[in-house]
Parts: structure tokens; sequence; C-alpha cells
């Protein structure tokens, strides 16, 4: 293939995942496009389950929506050719340009990986024909020695777009001066050449107390200066690719004048969509808890059972922690029950799987709590849609599920959606218990529509006089 227009571009690596890439190529994307710049992100692949849908019913990654959402421009999935979503330890699904291409493992992954980077380069030159600037990001760490052969994302990309790369590390982790130095001690000469500099990010305090540390970095880390330091940025909702920024969660101080909402939700192992509940996080009052064992749960106000890219692997899982039944007792004295998108379909009362798209074909009890049956088929359904809700309030969000769900019992609907796309529907979806103590939607993004959020916080005992302005 010829090379790539002649378009300006800068790659953001990390030296592990979680470092900040995705922060500073989002506050990048934001700047330029100020500045008046057409910008596009790109990111060559993700692997994540924390995914969203174009205004074409494409999937990509949340990350590099957001991104374009900072660019100021629609998101594309020229922006994000190629998702994997793990699905188990060592499977998972390939979305290749919005689609569903097939499945990726230990024994096709070198394979695979060489069939789908013309498909990137591709991706990469239509964007690059379309906008002044392109604003990369990598993944994980250019340097993880035993994934080189098949990289197509971190120092391979960044060669191909001809784009000098900066590297970011996490100070608040600790140890970043090594991070920095030994990643570039990994890196080959010519992969070394195209780090053009460093940056710090996260960090507390006085950047008085650095010293002269970033000179002694250059002279060790081979001649690349650091060109800046990042603060430590409290409440910065910018979706992150990996789940395990759901551990720092807890620690997030409480903005409360009174009683605190409690809102509990399993930290499912294939947990799918998490940021879309930073809206939660980021109100006043409302304490959000990512709980993995049954002890944990106590008497919270509320229950949210997340989606999953396994929802009968999650739902296994859960049973064996004993959290099923912690949510039953949770409910039972009281707290209200909800479900999205897999988790709504947990709640119900059977999950059948002819096909074995969820594991071995099979028949599989739910939690009961909701009267509906989910049956997993060979469709995937990804769309932005607009859902009238069973009281007439107007929702935006997204789809992104497999299976079909059934009311049973003369159950009512929690919603219709009215719009998929550009084109109008009229198709039910959800369950809500007649005391609205238990509900689910297969509609992601539910809770970042401020109307509804605050209603539903109140309706836990939540004091309108204590959230922000939306």
């Amino acid at each position: 293939m010829t090379a790539p227009p002649d378009t300006p571009a800068i790659m953001i690596l990390g030296t592990h995942s979680s470092a900040g890439k995705s922060l500073v190529a989002t506050a990048l994307c934001r700047i330029l496009a100020r500045r008046g710049y057409r910008v596009a992100p790109f990111k060559a692949q993700n692997m994540s389950n924390n995914a969203g849908v174009t205004s074409e019913g494409g999937e990509m990654g949340r990350a590099q929506i957001v991104q374009a959402e900072a660019a100021g421009v629609e998101p594309h999935t020229d922006m994000n050719p190629v998702l994997l979503k793990p699905e188990a330890d060592h499977r998972s699904q390939v979305i290749l340009h919005g689609r569903v291409h097939g499945y990726i493992d230990s024994k096709n992954w070198f394979d695979l990986k060489r069939q789908l980077w013309p498909e990137v380069q591709a991706a990469y030159r239509r964007l690059a024909g379309r906008f002044d600037v392109i604003v990369l990001e990598g993944a994980g760490s250019p340097a993880e020695i035993n994934l080189k052969a098949g990289d197509m994302v971190n120092l391979r990309m960044a060669r191909f777009a001809n784009a000098p790369a900066l590297l970011v590390g996490d100070i608040d982790r600790g140890g970043v001066f090594a991070a920095l130095a030994g990643t570039m001690l990994l890196l080959e000469p010519e992969e070394r050449s195209l780090i053009k500099g460093f940056l710090i990010n996260k960090f507390r305090g006085d950047v008085r107390l650095l010293g002269n540390a970033m000179d002694v970095l250059q002279e060790k880390a081979f001649g690349v200066p650091t060109l800046g330091v990042i603060p430590y940025i409290t409440d910065l909702y910018i979706p992150d690719e990996d789940a395990v920024s759901l551990d720092r969660v807890a620690n997030r101080p409480v903005d409360a004048d009174g009683q605190v909402i409690d809102v509990v939700i399993p930290y499912l192992p294939h947990i799918s969509n998490f940021d879309e509940f930073d809206a939660l996080v980021a109100e006043p009052g409302v304490r959000v808890r990512f709980v993995r064992r049954a002890e944990e749960v106590g008497q919270p106000h509320a229950i949210i059972l997340p989606g999953s890219k396994a929802v009968i692997a999650d739902l296994v899982w859960l049973r064996r922690q004993g959290l099923d039944e912690a949510i039953r007792r949770a409910h039972a004295r009281g707290a209200q029950v909800a479900g999205i998108c897999g988790g709504y379909q947990m709640l119900g009362r059977e999950l059948e799987d002819p096909l074995g798209r969820e594991g071995g074909p099979g028949r599989f009890p739910g939690l009961g709590l909701l009267p509906t049956r989910t049956v997993f088929g060979s469709e995937k359904h990804t769309h932005r849609s607009l859902m009238r809700l069973h009281d007439g309030l107007l929702v935006t969000g997204y789809e992104i599920h497999t299976g079909e769900t059934a009311l049973l019992d003369g159950v009512s609907p929690f919603g219709v959606i009215v719009r998929r796309g550009g084109r109008a529907e009229h198709a039910p979806d959800g369950a809500h218990a007649s005391d609205a103590s238990v509900w689910g939607t297969h509609l992601h993004g539910l809770f970042e529509n401020a109307p509804f959020r605050h209603a539903w916080l109140a309706s836990l005992g939540w004091r309108r006089s204590r959230q922000r302005s939306a």
C-alpha cells in the first residue's frame, strides 16, 4: 500500500494502561479544534468492552467517541477500525469497521492481525484525507516485547502515519521515572527515534518538588526531554478503556451535606460500558460502589446490574459469589434493583442460548426478579436510540446486544424505542415492576440523561438541592 496522505499527526503512547493516553488525546483534540483545525482522533485497535455506537450504527471504542466529541466532529468507525471485545480469558470478539468480523484467540492471533493491518491502513488513509490533523492513541505500552510482532496500534502505526510520539507516565502510581526510562530501554533504536518527549501525568503538589529529576531522566533516557507535567485532576470523567479504573471509584470522596444515596454495582468479570455510570459518580450526595463479594453489598438504596459481554458466564459468577442472594435480600429490605442490557437480561426468569453464542447451548435460570425470558441469537443490534419511558420522558442512548427479551405475565415495558438512527420506530423495550422496585432496559446511556438521573435519584431519597447544574 502506498504511503498515507501527508497529513500532520501526533501519537500519544503510555508506559502502561491507564497512564493517561485517552485524557491527553482528548485534550489535544479539543485544543486543536479550538484553534480552528479540523481534527480527528484515531486508535487502530481497542481491546475493551467499553463501546459505543455511531450514528450509522457502527460499534467503536467509547474513548474515541468522546475524543471526536471533543474535536467537534461526528464519531466514525474509521477512527477506531478494530475493536476487540473480550468474552473469555483467551477469546475476543472482533469488531471491524463497526461490525462483527469474527473471533480472535491465541491460535489465530498472529494470522488475524496480519489480515487486519491493511484494513487499519485503509481506515487511516480515509480519515487523513478528510481532516487537517490526526491525534493517534496507542494501547498499553509500546515496550510489550512479547506482543511486538503483532503490533498495529503503537509504534508501527506511528511510523505508518509519520507521527512523532509523546510518552505519558503516571506519577501517582509511583515509579514514573523508571517506567519512562525502562520503556525507552526496551525499544529498538529506530523505535526510540519516534519518541520526541515525555509527559508526566497525575502529579500532586508543587512541581518544584521534582527538582532536577527531569534533567536526570533526560540524561538517562537517551536524551528525550520531559515536555510537561500534568496535575492530578479530580472529577474528570474521560471514558477508560480498562475496567481496572473502576477500582479507584471507591476511593473518591462523596460531596454530601446529609444522607448519602448508596448505589451498588456488581463488578462483573466481563463488565461492559461501565463509563455510563460516571454521571452518577459525579453527583454530590451519591456514592457508587463496585462490589465483587456478597458481604460488600450491605443495604444500599439501589443495585444496578450493568452490561456484560458474557451474560451467562457472568450470571454463573454472580451466583458463585453469592451475589444473587445478596441482591434478593437487599431488594426484600427495600433496595431498588435495576438492570442495563445484559444486567436486565439477568433479572429475568430464564435465559436460553440455543446456538451456544454465550458458551455451550442450554437454558439457564435468571435471578427471577422480572417476568422475562431472553433468547440469544446470531443478530447483533447496534443503534443510537431515542426512547419514550413509561412516564412519558424522552431519553437518548444506544443499544448493543444480541439477546431478544420477551415479557411474560403481562408485565409492562420500561419504555418504547421511538427512533433508531434516522428511522422512526415503535419498539417496546425493557420491563418494570408495578411498584417500580425492579426495572431493566437494553438502552445504554440512560443515566447520562440528567432529567431521568435526577428523578431516579429523587425516588431513592436524594434531595435536588444537592444536584449540580446539568
